[in-house]
């Protein structure tokens, strides 16, 4: 898959999840097994709203980056830490029981995408033929 691809669906379901949480936390969280019962817990889903369009708008930015360039592998390493620190995150809160019902669902899209950003890194890092 190429960088520009693979960026553009990185920032594409980034920013789908990013509005998600910031426009309708209350419907979107309890298929996670999380309740919102306060104005904070409201505040904090939208908080994170945040890094998650942040990202979102860092990839859309990159996706022109030249195939195989420094820039190309340091973005897909940020973004790579970026999904493995999800992985860890969201299997820990399935571990401890605050996540459930949907919360599986995280760590397998953690997961996959970093398995894509790995696989774009690798084909990155080999010499043009």
């Amino acid at each position: 898959m190429s960088n520009k691809t693979f960026l553009t669906i990185h920032g594409m379901v980034y920013a789908i999840f990013g509005l998600g949480l910031f426009c309708i936390p209350n419907l979107l969280w309890p298929y996670y097994g999380l309740q919102l019962n306060d104005e904070y817990s409201v505040f904090l889903s939208q908080h994170t709203t945040i890094f998650l369009m942040g990202i979102a708008a860092i990839s859309f930015l990159f996706r022109d980056v030249e195939e195989k360039s420094v820039y190309a592998k340091k973005i897909l390493t940020g973004l790579l830490w970026t999904n493995i620190l999800g992985v860890v995150i969201t299997l820990y809160a399935v571990y401890i029981g605050v996540f459930y019902g949907l919360g599986w669902s995280d760590p397998a899209f953690f997961s996959f995408f970093s398995i894509l950003c790995f696989i774009n890194l690798r084909r990155n890092q080999q010499p043009n033929n």
